[in-house]
Protein backbone atom coordinates (compact mmCIF):
# COMPACT_ATOMS: atom_id res chain seq x y z
CA UNK A 1 0.00 0.00 0.00
CA UNK A 2 1.23 3.51 -1.04
CA UNK A 3 0.30 6.82 0.62
CA UNK A 4 -1.64 8.00 -2.73
CA UNK A 5 -4.24 4.96 -1.93
CA UNK A 6 -5.03 5.89 1.83
CA UNK A 7 -8.12 7.50 2.87
CA UNK A 8 -6.74 10.86 4.77
CA UNK A 9 -9.60 10.79 7.45
CA UNK A 10 -10.00 7.08 8.16
CA UNK A 11 -6.69 5.79 7.20
CA UNK A 12 -7.65 2.80 5.52
CA UNK A 13 -7.02 1.70 1.98
CA UNK A 14 -9.16 3.27 -0.88
CA UNK A 15 -9.89 1.41 -3.48
CA UNK A 16 -8.86 3.08 -7.10
CA UNK A 17 -10.43 1.07 -9.79
CA UNK A 18 -9.51 1.72 -13.16
CA UNK A 19 -12.49 1.80 -15.72
CA UNK A 20 -12.15 -0.98 -18.06
CA UNK A 21 -11.96 -0.01 -21.50
CA UNK A 22 -15.48 -2.98 -22.06
CA UNK A 23 -17.12 -1.72 -18.86
CA UNK A 24 -16.48 -4.75 -16.86
CA UNK A 25 -16.12 -5.47 -13.19
CA UNK A 26 -12.72 -5.14 -11.74
CA UNK A 27 -10.89 -8.26 -11.15
CA UNK A 28 -11.56 -10.33 -8.02
CA UNK A 29 -8.38 -9.75 -6.69
CA UNK A 30 -9.04 -6.07 -6.12
CA UNK A 31 -12.64 -7.40 -4.44
CA UNK A 32 -13.05 -6.98 -1.05
CA UNK A 33 -13.24 -11.11 -0.07
CA UNK A 34 -9.67 -10.86 -1.25
CA UNK A 35 -8.15 -7.73 0.83
CA UNK A 36 -9.41 -10.32 3.47
CA UNK A 37 -7.42 -13.08 2.37
CA UNK A 38 -4.32 -10.98 2.26
CA UNK A 39 -2.29 -11.09 5.51
CA UNK A 40 -2.61 -8.65 7.90
CA UNK A 41 0.49 -6.43 9.13
CA UNK A 42 2.57 -8.49 11.65
CA UNK A 43 2.09 -6.75 15.23
CA UNK A 44 5.91 -6.91 17.10
CA UNK A 45 3.90 -9.42 19.55
CA UNK A 46 3.65 -11.62 16.64
CA UNK A 47 7.18 -10.84 15.04
CA UNK A 48 8.71 -11.52 18.91
CA UNK A 49 6.51 -14.49 19.22
CA UNK A 50 8.15 -16.27 15.88
CA UNK A 51 11.49 -15.14 16.44
CA UNK A 52 11.16 -16.79 19.94
CA UNK A 53 10.06 -19.73 18.71
CA UNK A 54 12.58 -20.16 16.05
CA UNK A 55 14.97 -19.71 18.77
CA UNK A 56 13.47 -22.72 20.97
CA UNK A 57 13.51 -24.89 17.63
CA UNK A 58 17.53 -23.50 17.43
CA UNK A 59 17.94 -24.79 21.11
CA UNK A 60 16.11 -27.57 20.79
CA UNK A 61 18.17 -28.82 18.47
CA UNK A 62 21.40 -27.98 19.67
CA UNK A 63 19.99 -29.57 22.50
CA UNK A 64 19.03 -33.15 20.75
CA UNK A 65 23.06 -33.01 19.15
CA UNK A 66 24.44 -32.64 22.43
CA UNK A 67 22.76 -35.45 23.35
CA UNK A 68 23.97 -37.25 20.71
CA UNK A 69 27.10 -36.55 20.83
CA UNK A 70 27.06 -37.30 24.69
CA UNK A 71 25.49 -40.60 23.78
CA UNK A 72 28.25 -41.52 21.64
CA UNK A 73 31.06 -40.47 24.03
CA UNK A 74 29.57 -42.74 26.26
CA UNK A 75 29.86 -45.63 24.59
CA UNK A 76 32.73 -44.81 22.97
CA UNK A 77 34.42 -44.14 26.25
CA UNK A 78 32.58 -47.88 27.39
CA UNK A 79 34.64 -49.53 24.17
CA UNK A 80 37.95 -47.96 24.95
CA UNK A 81 37.59 -49.03 28.95
CA UNK A 82 36.55 -52.75 27.21
CA UNK A 83 39.17 -52.97 24.82
CA UNK A 84 41.85 -51.54 27.61
CA UNK A 85 40.71 -54.46 29.72
CA UNK A 86 41.13 -57.70 27.02
CA UNK A 87 44.49 -56.05 26.55
CA UNK A 88 45.93 -56.27 30.02
CA UNK A 89 44.33 -59.71 30.43
CA UNK A 90 45.86 -60.60 26.83
CA UNK A 91 49.26 -58.82 28.08
CA UNK A 92 49.46 -60.80 31.59
CA UNK A 93 48.14 -64.39 30.19
CA UNK A 94 50.20 -64.23 27.47
CA UNK A 95 53.70 -65.13 29.40
CA UNK A 96 51.96 -67.75 31.49
CA UNK A 97 50.86 -69.84 28.09
CA UNK A 98 54.59 -71.11 28.56
CA UNK A 99 53.81 -72.05 32.38
CA UNK A 100 50.77 -74.09 30.98
CA UNK A 101 52.98 -75.67 28.38
CA UNK A 102 55.39 -77.05 30.63
CA UNK A 103 52.42 -78.39 32.93
CA UNK A 104 50.66 -79.90 29.59
CA UNK A 105 54.39 -81.68 29.15
CA UNK A 106 54.78 -83.02 32.70
CA UNK A 107 51.26 -84.41 32.46
CA UNK A 108 52.44 -86.15 29.59
CA UNK A 109 55.25 -88.28 31.30
CA UNK A 110 53.47 -89.10 34.22
CA UNK A 111 50.41 -88.16 36.26
CA UNK A 112 50.49 -85.07 38.13
CA UNK A 113 50.91 -85.30 42.38
CA UNK A 114 50.07 -83.79 45.16
CA UNK A 115 51.36 -80.31 45.76
CA UNK A 116 52.04 -79.47 41.77
CA UNK A 117 49.18 -81.08 40.67
CA UNK A 118 46.94 -78.30 43.34
CA UNK A 119 48.73 -76.00 42.00
CA UNK A 120 48.62 -76.82 38.22
CA UNK A 121 44.70 -77.18 38.53
CA UNK A 122 44.25 -73.85 40.22
CA UNK A 123 46.56 -72.04 37.94
CA UNK A 124 44.41 -73.28 34.90
CA UNK A 125 41.03 -72.50 36.89
CA UNK A 126 42.49 -68.84 37.16
CA UNK A 127 43.24 -68.29 33.92
CA UNK A 128 39.91 -69.90 32.54
CA UNK A 129 38.19 -67.60 34.71
CA UNK A 130 39.98 -64.94 33.14
CA UNK A 131 38.55 -66.19 29.72
CA UNK A 132 41.62 -67.83 28.61
CA UNK A 133 40.43 -71.19 26.66
CA UNK A 134 42.68 -73.82 25.23
CA UNK A 135 41.95 -75.11 22.04
CA UNK A 136 43.43 -77.98 19.63
CA UNK A 137 42.64 -81.50 19.76
CA UNK A 138 44.28 -84.12 17.28
CA UNK A 139 40.91 -84.97 14.67
CA UNK A 140 40.22 -81.16 14.28
CA UNK A 141 40.03 -79.98 11.01
CA UNK A 142 42.85 -78.06 10.07
CA UNK A 143 41.88 -74.35 10.22
CA UNK A 144 44.29 -71.27 9.08
CA UNK A 145 42.95 -68.72 11.42
CA UNK A 146 43.70 -70.89 14.63
CA UNK A 147 46.32 -73.55 13.77
CA UNK A 148 49.67 -73.46 12.77
CA UNK A 149 50.75 -76.18 10.35
CA UNK A 150 54.31 -77.27 10.80
CA UNK A 151 54.14 -80.33 8.90
CA UNK A 152 52.76 -82.30 6.21
CA UNK A 153 53.14 -85.86 7.52
CA UNK A 154 51.38 -87.40 4.59
CA UNK A 155 47.42 -88.88 3.59
CA UNK A 156 45.13 -90.52 5.41
CA UNK A 157 42.03 -92.42 4.13
CA UNK A 158 40.23 -91.77 7.00
CA UNK A 159 39.76 -88.17 6.56
CA UNK A 160 37.77 -85.78 4.09
CA UNK A 161 39.68 -82.26 5.22
CA UNK A 162 42.70 -81.50 5.77
CA UNK A 163 42.77 -83.02 9.56
CA UNK A 164 45.45 -82.08 12.74
CA UNK A 165 46.74 -85.12 13.73
CA UNK A 166 49.26 -84.63 15.98
CA UNK A 167 49.44 -81.51 18.73
CA UNK A 168 52.88 -80.04 19.45
CA UNK A 169 51.57 -76.94 21.15
CA UNK A 170 47.63 -76.29 22.54
CA UNK A 171 46.70 -73.17 21.05
CA UNK A 172 44.80 -70.74 23.49
CA UNK A 173 42.46 -67.54 22.76
CA UNK A 174 40.16 -64.78 24.90
CA UNK A 175 37.04 -64.52 23.62
CA UNK A 176 37.71 -64.17 19.87
CA UNK A 177 41.03 -63.42 19.70
CA UNK A 178 43.61 -66.17 18.96
CA UNK A 179 46.70 -65.75 21.79
CA UNK A 180 48.94 -68.48 20.63
CA UNK A 181 47.72 -70.48 17.45
CA UNK A 182 47.46 -74.31 17.76
CA UNK A 183 51.00 -76.00 16.32
CA UNK A 184 49.96 -78.66 14.47
CA UNK A 185 51.30 -81.97 12.31
CA UNK A 186 48.68 -82.29 9.52
CA UNK A 187 47.36 -84.97 7.26
CA UNK A 188 45.71 -84.05 3.66
CA UNK A 189 42.78 -86.63 2.61
CA UNK A 190 44.22 -89.99 0.30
Amino acid sequence: MTEDNLNPEEGESQETAAPSPEGEQPEAAESPAAEAAEPAEATPEADELTVTKMELEERTLDLQRLQAEFLNYKRRVERDRELLRENATYAALTPIIDVLDTIDRAREHEPLEGGFKATAEQLERVVAGLGLVKFGEVGDAFDPTIHEALSHIGTDAEVEVTTCKVIAKAGYKIGDRVVRAAQVLVVDPA
